[in-house]
Order: structure tokens, then C-alpha cells, then sequence
């Protein structure tokens, strides 16, 4: 099948989804549209992109995906919706999704549109990152299905199933609330571990000696795009609050156990918290 395809954003994941999708459809166009000149003619000279283009040219679009920070798909999103023809599929990969939701609910051509959350990505940014494979095993969160016409949403769960995705649906508030513990969170303290190291650690010599592998692990989060995350825990703020107070609530829990010399009581809540490894592994 011959097709356009545009790709707004051209990072890691609007990158690696365009190598998907060069895969499965080799004789479709992909094409580019990015707010960043490097990116798009780094793009374009690793091949992954066909041709450079702006939002002015996307009404002949067959498939668009949108693959920015969340600020940005809530401002561009009715913009796209206006411009596209009535067999457009518009996709956006946001990491959160009831603002992006709530912001086209009442367009006309909201059924054009479907609101996805791909669970996959790195802490590096930029066309340099993408690479095929990104999405294979990944989960895909799928919002308010109802709400995109059905041949669209078939289309989508085609592509998705083609890339050996799987699939499961949720409603904005609950991806929200959820998504918030189980990857916003985990972000936010990866970048705060960073932060308190630094700020103790004034001599970086002893970071480089000193740290090993568990640190390494923990902090990889941190080396993710500023402007993405805090874009996200802006829109997610009283989701992220609530996460973070639950956090913290443990937080001082621990040091109080330490504080009162009652290691046994800590054994026994390591012991607890270590059930996550079958639970990953179920996920896994």
C-alpha cells in the first residue's frame, strides 16, 4: 500500500516509529515535519525521513503521527484536526492523555483521531536515538477508543499488532492516575537522586569512583529530555502530587525505622517490596 505519512516530531520515538513504518509500507512517503532544524535534516541524512515538510501540507495525509512533548500536541492537535481529510488517521504518543483528550473532544473530526500512549523509549532523545525494534513487546495504551471511527482504529491496531505491540485500553483519568506511579514518578526520582548527589558530591571524581551499577541504573531517567518531563509533570500535576506524597510518606517512614534503630521492622518491609520482581516478571 502506498501511502503518506507524516511524522511530527522526529526524536527516538517519532524516529523509530518512521523505521517501523517504512518496514511494513516500503513503497509509502514518510515524511517529516520538526520544530528543530537539526533534527529534521539529521533526519532526513540518516534516511529515516523521505523529504522535510510543514503542518501547512498534511491534508493529503494518509496516516500522521504526533510525537511531541504533551504542551505541544494540546496546542497543535486542533490545528492538525482542521487540515486533515476525511480517511486521515491521526496518531499522538503523549505520555499523558486527558488534556490531549479533552482538547478535541467537540471537533468534527474527532473520529479521525486516536489517543495512544506507547510504552517504550529510552533516556535518549533525538533521530540519533531511533532505531527498529523500539516497540517490539511494548505495551500500547489505547483512550477512549469509542471515540475514533472504527475503520481508523483498525487500521491503527493493524500497525500496532505489525510492530508486535500489545495492546490494552484505559480511560484518560485512569491512564493518568496510573501512569503517574509507574513511570512519572519513577522519572522524577531519578532526576532527584541526580540532583541530591550533585549537590552533595561537589568533587565529580568522586561520583565517577564511587558509583556503581545500582546508581548507574537509578539515574539513567535523569539523562531524559528536560523539556519532555517537565512538560509532562505539568500536565499530570495533581496526579504526580499524589505520588509523590504517597513517595515520600514511605520516605519518612524509612528514615524513622532507621532513625529508631529498628532494622528488623526494615527487613521486613525489603522482604515485602522485593514481591515487584514477580510482578515485573509477569509484566515481562
Amino acid at each position: 500500500m502506498k501511502m503518506k505519512i507524516y511524522i511530527i516530531g522526529i526524536g527516538l520515538i517519532g524516529g523509530s516509529f518512521a523505521m517501523e513504518m517504512r518496514k511494513l509500507f516500503p513503497n509509502s512517503a514518510i515524511i517529516g515535519i520538526d520544530k528543530s532544524e537539526n533534527n529534521i535534516n539529521k533526519a532526513y541524512e540518516l534516511g529515516i525521513i523521505d523529504k522535510k515538510s510543514c503542518l501547512s501540507e498534511i491534508s493529503d495525509a494518509d496516516i500522521i503521527l504526533v510525537s511531541v512533548p504533551v504542551k505541544s500536541i494540546i496546542n497543535l492537535l486542533p490545528n492538525i484536526l482542521d487540515k486533515v481529510n476525511k480517511n486521515s488517521l491521526v496518531i499522538d504518543f503523549g505520555s499523558t492523555k486527558n488534556s490531549i483528550c479533552d482538547v478535541i473532544k467537540d471537533h468534527p473530526n474527532r473520529e479521525n483521531f486516536l489517543a495512544t500512549h506507547p510504552i517504550a523509549g529510552t533516556e535518549f532523545s533525538g533521530p540519533t536515538a531511533a532505531h527498529k525494534g523500539l516497540f517490539a513487546n511494548k505495551n500500547i495504551i489505547i483512550c477512549d477508543k469509542h471515540r475514533t471511527n472504527q475503520s481508523r482504529l483498525e487500521i491503527a491496531l493493524k500497525i500496532f499488532k505489525s510492530m508486535k505491540m500489545k495492546v490494552s485500553y484505559m480511560n484518560p483519568d485512569s491512564h493518568d492516575k496510573h501512569i503517574a506511579y509507574v513511570s512519572h514518578l519513577s522519572h522524577l526520582s531519578s532526576f532527584m537522586l541526580g540532583k541530591t548527589v550533585m549537590d552533595e558530591e561537589k568533587n565529580e571524581k568522586n561520583i565517577f569512583d564511587m558509583a556503581g551499577s545500582g546508581f548507574e541504573s537509578t539515574v539513567r531517567l535523569a539523562k531524559s529530555s528536560p523539556e519532555m518531563w517537565t512538560d509532562i509533570f505539568e500536565d499530570n500535576k495533581e496526579n504526580i502530587i499524589k505520588s509523590l506524597d504517597d513517595y515520600i510518606e514511605n520516605l519518612i517512614q524509612i528514615n524513622n525505622l532507621i532513625k529508631d534503630d529498628r532494622f528488623n521492622e526494615i527487613e521486613l518491609q525489603l522482604k515485602s517490596t522485593n514481591y515487584i520482581k514477580t510482578i515485573l516478571k509477569g509484566i515481562n
